[in-house]
């Protein structure tokens, strides 16, 4: 995967990419759930983050934290969370530090990623596996990402773009492997 970050270090997030690049064994699941804000200014409500347009842009009315809630009506496999931020177009309004929450519901909601955005202009790409190599996902029902701070002590946020990405289903599932050599096909078991 092409990562759209410049540098990363200690959860700090630079740079930023124009083109949106993920891993052919991702898909976005961002249509399976339901989108809400904490606030909005009226023209810039949850609409304008899924509508893959990069000059409209969600923004937030009303004080810190400022939070979109992304809720599946069952759980899914969650790897990747890309934003799309200008600080160029925005300055103050770019988020600088994000928390990432994943949860069953609102009561239940924990932290899984904390990460720091320096001046992005571009795709952002936050993954969310844990630092165990074996944990390459979060398994939930509920994501939050929560804008903690934004550059410049701005107070309303501008976020331009959100997609969420999970691991693409095995396209043929339950189907039975076939052996091609002539000699496994002797050994296999035939159901």
């Amino acid at each position: 995967m092409a990562d759209s970050s410049e540098g990363e270090e200690e959860g700090k997030l630079t740079g930023g990419s124009q083109q949106l690049v993920v891993d052919d064994d991702l898909r976005e699941m961002g249509k399976k759930a339901a989108w809400s804000v904490s606030s909005y200014k009226p023209g810039n409500g949850v609409l304008s983050l899924r509508d893959d347009n990069l000059d409209t842009y969600w923004q937030s009315d009303g004080a810190q934290p400022h939070l979109v809630n992304v809720q599946f009506q069952k759980k899914v496999k969650l790897q990747l969370v890309v934003l799309y931020v200008d600080f160029k177009l925005d300055e103050s309004y770019t988020p600088g530090k994000i928390s990432i929450r994943a949860g069953d519901g609102f009561h239940n909601l924990k932290e899984i990623k904390a990460v720091e955005l320096v001046k992005p202009t571009g795709w952002v790409h936050i993954s969310l596996s844990g630092n165990d190599p074996r944990e390459t996902f979060v398994n939930t029902f509920m994501l939050q990402i929560a804008v903690l701070s934004n550059h410049l002590n701005g107070r309303d946020t501008h976020i331009r773009q959100i997609k969420v990405y999970g691991p693409r289903p095995n396209p043929i599932p339950l189907q039975p492997f076939q052996f091609t050599s002539t000699e496994f096909i002797t050994y296999s078991a035939v159901r």
